[in-house]
């Protein structure tokens, strides 16, 4: 339309993980042209037929070329980030200098949502915007209710409400995401290992009989309650169910409308065949007892 000012170019930061590839296919199906910028020690899959280029997750001076040289105004970022730079690798130019000191102190002391907000503002001092996964691809946002075959029962919608409020206070705190509930016993919390580690964690206590193996408990992931829902939303795919699983779960839940779910199809398959549920919780639920009486 006349007096409209032409859109620039959306770059996709790629952690590790399939998240950023099926942004970027979700994208290109929109009409975008999307510029890939994988991590450097962090970023692990193949971009075939996107235009991509490498770059050190503290060179801010190397991604504000990469944004100038292809028009890029607008950022999402995607994937996950083990490893968190030193303060002294940074390259900043002078776009950043008043966001610097708000960064270095997060990488020393701060948790990850600070430090996502301090690189969403890094950003956006460059003259782009930063915009969520779910703005390019929500079709990917959980959905409320069962994703599958199966169903929770009332002891699994117990573990649900437990493990719900666990994650809530984990996530004030600017830890974690995840939790697990057995029996209506909190057993584990995620940290910085992840929520695949945490399950392994849980299996490993299942094991050494130090969780109960006749209740199954259930996996609970939620946004933290200050969550920017333009970064680093909890996410769910195969290799949750795969875990959850050998971990003798029950089922996953995670926050319908503000979750991503990876592979659906694939994930969902592989629940059915194993027997557990996939559900999308509302918070607006105050009771998550009664999430039964509608399932029946």
């Amino acid at each position: 339309m006349p007096g409209l000012a032409p859109k620039g170019r959306l770059a996709i930061i790629a952690g590790n993980g399939f998240l950023p590839v099926h942004l970027a296919e979700a994208a290109r199906v929109t009409g975008e042209n999307p510029f890939i910028i994988p991590l450097r020690n962090e970023s692990d899959q193949r971009f075939d037929g996107f235009e991509t280029a490498t770059a050190s997750i503290a060179d801010i001076v190397g991604f504000d070329r990469i944004f100038r040289e292809k028009g890029i105004d607008r950022v999402v970022l995607s994937g996950g980030v083990t490893r968190r730079p030193d303060w002294r690798d940074i390259r900043p130019n002078w776009k950043a200098l008043r966001k610097l000191p708000q960064l270095v102190r997060t990488l020393v002391s701060g948790g990850d949502d600070a430090l996502l907000q301090a690189a969403i503002g890094i950003i956006e001092a460059q003259g782009c915007r930063v915009i969520g996964a779910h703005e390019i691809a929500p079709g990917l946002l959980a959905r409320t209710g069962p994703l599958g075959a199966h169903k929770p029962s009332e002891e699994d919608c117990r573990d649900i409400e437990m493990a719900s409020e666990a994650a809530r206070r984990l996530g004030e705190l600017d830890i974690g995401q995840g939790a697990v509930s057995v029996g209506g016993r909190v057993v584990a919390l995620e940290g910085v290992e992840g929520t695949d580690r945490m399950l392994e964690r849980v299996a490993t206590l299942r094991s050494e009989g130090r969780i109960s193996a006749r209740r199954k408990g259930v996996l609970v992931k939620l946004c933290k309650p200050q969550q920017d829902m333009r970064a680093d939303l909890p996410a769910i795919g195969p290799s949750t169910v795969e875990n959850a699983v050998k971990a003798g779960l029950a089922g996953i839940a995670v926050e319908a409308g503000r979750a991503l779910v990876l592979e659906e199809e694939t994930m969902i398959a592989a629940a059915d065949a194993a027997g557990i549920f996939v559900f999308g919780i509302d918070l607006g639920l105050s009771n998550f007892g009664s999430l039964n009486g509608g399932l029946s």
